[in-house]
């Protein structure tokens, strides 16, 4: 059994327990939904379980839409989305029930751990979150523990508590309510007073605002989109370490719009990547000397370093935030190197690398140790963004100690047990060094996907480029609401070439995705080629032929097909889950008929002829209110 096993309950009727036939019925009805929602890992066995998994997740977090919104009833001051934002921070929407010590050993790193839907904390270190939010609602512990509907309401009159405290309430300014979200946190019993267990409080409420910034709707997560005017929230120190991505801007004058920090010429605003920056921190305890992009948070715990000889990848069996207090305030003196967020990859230092952290027990001397926010049993928490970032310090590993290759890390299928890999294993799991009982990072890390994030080659893309949007829009020089075809969205939507954000080159094809308040249909925009003309496009060869471009968008939920005009008709392309916060390249093989399906004319599911042409870019999501913004480059085919 999993430390961290994921039971599934109805509302106080105890454990639901799902058939295997019906368990297959919800994968075939789920498979258009996995193929548009879920990146598709390097590993397919990983693959597939992921795909039945999260069929199964999406009927429990339609009973936990429901109990939220009782909790809402009940305790009608607490602004809508905050108690959606706090259970994605906490548990990504699942019934966390840590296990008996039997099944892998201690929790991780001596954390303490945490329960439900709401993911509260039972003391052990932190407060006492379960038993406080089931005397304010009148029930057993246990309860809480075990019951999604109980668990959400403690965490409602937690909160709710200390929002009132502070004179907040529903209509209150969501920024309004970032000190009572600190004191919530839990963290060292809200007891510890340090800049470091403020900063670790900080960065919770900054994650729980974040959600609602950004909103979420994937996988039957919903977290309603409100806008934060972060330069409210936080002070402009604190937003430069809290990194926040959205902020209010008065771009023709590079700075936070007026008046929010006076004439503070110390701060200035990143245009390109929208976030708060402050070219004059060079405080020793705001950034890493060892790693430049690393934030610098100082763990007590950590003792002399005999050799670099591995790299040791671990899950944290939390959060973050809550990470961070427990690396440097802990009756265990358990530490790290290094914590990663899964939200956007941002990286924090707790322990210098010439000195050993203590994290995977008598082999501390000899390795250094990454720690990736989530638990082993939800694959939700390992993000494009946690990858890329994580495989980016190790390749930094690599570059830095000689004894450290990473050509030599394990690229195996992922396992849930203990496996203990040889010494000339470089790169490889808490679960693959002898002497330990931690089965992390566990059955849901794409090692596949890893080794060639740190062994890439050739990159993707490098093909011959169709459309670079360096000059013109090229090919695509119609609205993405042109076609007859497309769904969801206003006319009002826009494509144009836009030379602010782009991953080659100077400039990328920007579409701005407004929705159609007429219409309640989930988002399919097929985004012409040649204004939907076959003469107008580039012919593709299809003997070894590969289409694909780049693509980021800030919105999750997103994905991406194409369509090709085949001598037969139009064949539209399995499509492609899009990270959000990160350039992608999404690519399709026209020699593969796995994917490819018959769209409209006599098209019969595969790329027939020698020679095609690419009819369109279709993009999906679910419906919303708010606008998207998705942008394209370096459109290209290789052969």
């Amino acid at each position: 059994m999993n430390e961290y096993s994921i039971a599934r309950h109805g509302a106080g009727t105890g454990v639901r327990s799902l058939s295997w036939s019906l368990t297959l019925a919800l994968l075939a009805l789920a498979a258009p939904w996995a193929a548009q929602a879920q990146a598709a890992p390097e590993d397919r066995a990983l693959a597939q379980r992921l795909q039945i998994e999260e069929s199964l997740q999406r009927v429990d977090r339609a009973l936990y839409a429901d109990y939220f919104r009782q909790a809402y009833a009940r305790y009608p001051s607490i602004p809508a989305g905050t108690l959606e934002s706090i259970a994605y921070v906490m548990s990504r929407w699942q019934q966390l029930q840590p296990g008996p010590a039997a099944g892998y050993g201690e929790q991780y790193q001596h954390m303490p751990r945490s329960y439900g839907v709401m993911g509260l904390y039972h003391g052990e270190g932190f407060a006492d979150q379960v038993s406080e939010g089931a005397r304010l609602i009148g029930v057993p512990a246990a309860r809480v523990q075990r019951d999604p509907l109980s668990n959400i309401l403690a965490s409602a009159a937690l909160l709710d508590r200390e929002l009132r405290a502070d004179g907040v309430g529903a209509k209150s300014a969501i920024e309004a309510t970032r000190p009572a979200l600190e004191r919530y946190a839990g963290f060292a019993g809200n007891a510890g007073k340090s800049a470091i267990q403020d900063h670790a409080r900080s960065s919770f409420a900054f994650d729980v605002l974040l959600a609602q910034d950004k909103g979420v709707n994937d996988r039957g997560i919903v977290v309603p989109t409100r806008a934060v005017a972060w330069e409210r929230a936080f002070d402009a120190r604190k937003l430069v370490q809290l990194r926040a991505p959205f902020v209010r801007l008065d771009v023709s004058r590079d700075r936070v719009e007026a008046g929010a920090l006076k004439d503070d010429g110390a701060f200035a605003i990143d245009p390109l990547s929208e976030t708060l920056r402050a070219p004059s921190l060079t405080a020793a305890d705001e950034k890493s000397t060892d790693y430049g992009p690393a934030l610098w948070v100082a763990s007590p715990y950590h003792s002399t370093r005999t050799s670099y000889d591995s790299v040791t990848i671990h899950t944290m069996q939390g959060y973050y935030a809550g990470s961070i207090s427990w690396f440097q305030n802990n009756p265990n003196s358990v530490s790290a190197h290094y914590l990663i967020r899964s939200s956007d990859g941002q990286i924090t230092q707790m322990v210098r690398e010439n000195r050993a952290a203590h994290h995977v027990g008598v082999h501390n001397k000899t390795t250094l140790g990454i720690e990736h926010e989530g638990f082993i049993n939800n694959a939700s928490w390992y993000t494009a963004a946690m990858y890329n970032a994580s495989a980016a310090l190790t390749r930094h590993f690599c570059a830095t100690y000689s004894a450290i290759s990473c050509a030599s890390a394990f690229k195996g299928p992922a396992g849930s047990g203990i496996n203990v890999l040889p010494a000339s294993v470089k790169v490889k799991g808490h679960q693959h060094y002898s002497s330990q009982t931690h089965t992390d990072p566990g059955i849901n890390w794409d090692w596949a996907r890893y080794y060639n994030l740190l062994n890439p080659g050739n990159p993707p893309g490098g093909g011959s480029v169709i459309d670079s949007f360096e000059s013109t829009v090229g090919h695509f020089d119609t609205g993405p609401a042109y076609s007859g075809s497309t769904t969801g969205i206003a006319a009002t939507s826009l494509s144009e070439r836009n030379c602010t954000t782009r991953k080659n080159g100077e400039c990328s094809l920007r579409l701005l995705l407004k929705d159609d308040a007429a219409s309640s249909d989930a988002w399919a925009v097929r985004l012409l080629s040649g204004s939907g003309n076959p003469g107008s496009n580039a012919a593709l060869t299809r003997a070894n032929g590969k289409v694909g471009f780049w693509v980021f968008t800030g919105a999750t939920g997103m994905s991406a097909a194409i369509g090709i005009d085949d001598s037969d008709g139009t064949e539209r392309s399995v499509s492609r889950a899009i990270a959000a916060n990160t350039w992608t390249y999404l690519e399709w093989s026209l020699t593969d008929d796995a994917q490819w399906d018959a769209w409209v004319g006599g098209a019969n599911g595969a790329i027939t002829a020698a020679s095609v042409k690419l009819d369109a870019v279709w993009f999906y999501r679910d419906q919303t209110s708010f606008d998207v913004n998705v942008y394209v480059d370096d459109v290209q085919v290789k052969n």
